[in-house]
């Protein structure tokens, strides 16, 4: 911004509505708590400085507003006693922090509006600006104005004042449009005017729209900008607004990546969280939650029925009816369905996670292959290589986890367990049904089953009457074996 710019964000309020041990403004949408949603679009207008006021469960928003904007001053409102009195706070807070405004403007915003742009913040102060305006308002048009103070026009369309709800007249309450609460102010005029409010109202609260009476009376200047996007502007007060919230959000949100290109099959059942990037030609498919700090690069498909948290996926990837967290699926590369890729894991180009696996701090080599029904845990398989249907990496002995490494172009065989720590060299290879407790040297084969035996005759002899022993005998006497033998048994490898 050209001038000065000071933003003061309230979050002092109890939000008992919410009904929650959560404080209202850290209720979360799109992946964001509320109040990161505001921080983040007032930090986009670059301000000389920022204060955020709290109040109610201080020991929770102030660490939090701490880790999301680190340079803001917060000002602890011991007891809530209106916004203008909030006002006041913040400003003593900056004078002790040794940033006290001495001009420009302020401008006041709220914790609990997530849809609010820093477009519309930058546009409305840059309206203040150029209108000279002692305070302005950001207004606007709602059909339902319930809950809201009124904005009253003078005959020649100037603000005359803002009406609370509890105060105001019936003609007043018919007034459809709005204070949406976020002001822009004269910093001077801030500073003197916060002395003069009273809390002679139906509430007993020091109001900061009272500030719009106290410029008429001083003969300045007050202007209303209405916001054609007046939904930027709703608070929640409840759980049913923010879902309500929440909905609009997420629409937003996938129709802003349908406009650069991304294929959203059906936006009603995809969730996009708000930080989740997504390059041109990617494609939803329904069911999809694409979650943090997502990201999906070109001609990857993901879905039906898929939630990927902190992911990075690669270009022309597949990923079908799993969950991912915190895992690097590489280019090419295919996943699912129904499987759990959990923190850690790194799938290499081209590579294969398929049905029914479950991964966790596993690095997968580029072309390898766990196509089956395993878990891999703690574990390094190099690429090329293949693991067999139904292998458990024993990773855990108790007390410690321990690591295994497969080798370059590996084969292992089905139903195999790697108790861990052990390595299998390249190009080695295991038998089906195999417990590896020792390394295995690049190329060999290891095979810890013994010899099958083979006992004739076994199911008619031990269950005759059932439908296991009357098959084996009708097959036997089928083949004209004759009776048979009770000491009839083979062996081989």
């Amino acid at each position: 911004m050209t001038e000065q710019l000071t933003v003061i964000v309230l979050a002092a309020g109890g939000g008992t509505r919410m009904r929650s041990k959560t404080p209202k403004v850290l209720h979360a949408i799109g992946g964001r708590s509320m109040i990161g949603h505001v921080l983040h679009a007032v930090g986009t207008l670059e301000p000389d400085r920022l204060v955020t006021v709290v109040g109610h469960q201080r020991e929770l928003v102030g660490p939090a507003v701490a880790e999301l904007a680190p340079h803001a001053v917060l000002a602890v409102q011991e007891e809530q006693r209106g916004t203008g009195h909030a006002v006041r706070v913040a400003l003593d807070a900056l004078a002790e922090a040794g940033q006290r405004p001495t001009g420009g403007t302020v401008l006041v915003a709220y914790g609990d509006t997530p849809l609010l742009q820093g477009e519309t913040l930058r546009d409305f102060v840059a309206a203040h600006a150029a209108a000279e305006a002692a305070v302005s308002v950001l207004s606007g048009i709602v059909e339902q104005p319930t809950g809201y103070g009124r904005i009253v026009r003078e005959a020649d369309g100037g603000v005359a004042a803002i009406v609370e709800e509890k105060d105001a007249t019936d003609a007043q309450r018919a007034i459809t449009e709005i204070n949406s609460g976020i002001l822009a102010v004269d910093a001077a005029f801030l500073a003197a005017c916060v002395t003069r409010f009273n809390d002679d109202n139906a509430s007993g609260e020091y109001y900061l729209t009272d500030a719009v009476g106290i410029a008429r009376q001083d003969g300045l200047a007050v202007a209303a900008h209405p916001v054609l996007d007046a939904q930027q502007t709703e608070g929640v007060n409840d759980r049913v607004q923010l879902a309500e919230l929440g909905r609009e959000l997420n629409r937003r949100i996938v129709t802003g990546h349908q406009r650069n290109g991304v294929t959203v099959m059906d936006p009603a059942s995809t969730w996009i969280d708000a930080d989740v990037t997504l390059a041109a030609d990617v494609t939803i498919l329904p069911g999809t939650q694409l979650l943090g700090t997502t990201t999906v690069a070109e001609d990857a498909v993901i879905g039906p029925d898929t939630t990927l948290a902190d992911c990075e996926i690669g270009a022309g990837a597949r990923v079908v009816r799993s969950h991912g967290q915190l895992a690097v699926i590489g280019e090419r590369a295919s996943v699912g369905p129904y499987s759990h890729l959990r923190p850690g894991t790194r799938l290499g180009v081209g590579g294969k996670i398929g049905g029914f696996v479950e991964t966790k701090n596993a690095d997968i080599g580029d072309g390898a292959k766990v196509p089956h029904l395993s878990y891999v845990g703690d574990a390094e398989i190099g690429e090329g290589a293949n693991i067999g249907a139904g292998t458990i990496f024993a990773n855990y002995d108790g007390v410690a986890k321990h690591r295994t490494t497969v080798g370059r172009h590996a084969k292992t065989g089905s139903n195999n367990t790697f108790v861990a720590p052990v390595n299998i060299g390249d190009g080695a290879g295991t038998g089906g049904g195999t417990v590896v407790r020792e390394d295995v040297p690049p190329g060999a084969l290891a095979v810890s089953s013994g010899p099958q035996r083979t006992i004739d005759g076994w199911a008619q002899r031990k269950r005759p009457d059932t439908a296991q022993g009357r098959a084996a005998a009708a097959a036997s006497d089928a083949a004209g074996a004759g009776p048979v033998s009770p000491d009839t048994e083979t062996s081989g490898e």
